[in-house]
């Protein structure tokens, strides 16, 4: 009696976890869904540490996801601290998905104008090497002709005070970052880098974009 109460109990559990796969399984095709009746593109910046835009951008209405990357190198899937050695050529970067229907390409960039200063080359801060770099990678002509234009506009407007030294080049690959790189500072508030510099551009972003946030 005791070895057909095991196979039972082994029975159920197994029914359980075959349950709990299904629904997670509904659960991540109804976001695909949602996600493939959006209008989206999708932006790629780099702007110093990749934990600050992330940051920011999460709080940006019509933001669909993020995902902290390096893009423009020279070696294939490379690794945080192959990056970190200014050997690779990558930058740290931003990947953007966003409604088109909530907002813009055009606003997307009135944003990284003024939460990073894209006036010093190679550096954000502290932060120093070509990681670290201000740059706009665009996907097509469109996006190439709307971060020239916004650029300009920037300039014009004198948000900064020394010339702007972002690069806009076309994007020339792309590859994740590592996963404890995503929704750093969500995830890690209290960590020191965070409560200095990523807290404080977050906040910044609060401040001068509270038309933006997320609803």
């Amino acid at each position: 009696m005791r070895a057909k109460h095991f196979w039972i109990g082994i029975g159920l559990i197994v029914l359980a976890g075959c349950a709990s796969k299904q629904s997670q399984h509904k659960d991540t095709k109804k976001i695909s869904h949602t996600q493939e009746n959006m209008n989206t593109d999708t932006a790629i910046l780099a702007g110093g540490c990749f934990w600050c835009l992330d940051a920011v951008y999460r709080q940006m209405e019509g933001i669909v996801s993020i995902e902290c990357g390096y893009a423009n190198g020279k070696i294939k899937n490379p690794t945080y601290k192959e990056v970190c050695s200014g050997l690779t050529g990558h930058a740290e970067v931003t990947q953007l998905v966003f409604d088109t229907d909530k907002t813009s390409y055009a606003e997307i960039l009135t944003v990284f104008w003024k939460i990073h200063d894209p006036t010093t080359l190679n550096r954000q801060g502290n932060d120093i090497g070509t990681q670290y770099r201000s740059g706009i990678y665009y996907r097509n002509d469109s996006q190439k002709e709307i971060a020239l234009k916004s650029q300009e506009a920037a300039e014009e407007a004198k948000l900064w005070e020394d010339p702007i030294v972002t690069e806009i080049v076309p994007l020339d690959c792309y590859y994740p970052a590592e996963d404890y790189h995503q929704d750093y500072y969500t995830n890690n508030p209290d960590q020191p880098y965070c409560v200095a510099v990523v807290g404080e551009k977050a906040a910044k972003f609060r401040k001068l974009f509270a038309d933006k946030l997320k609803k």
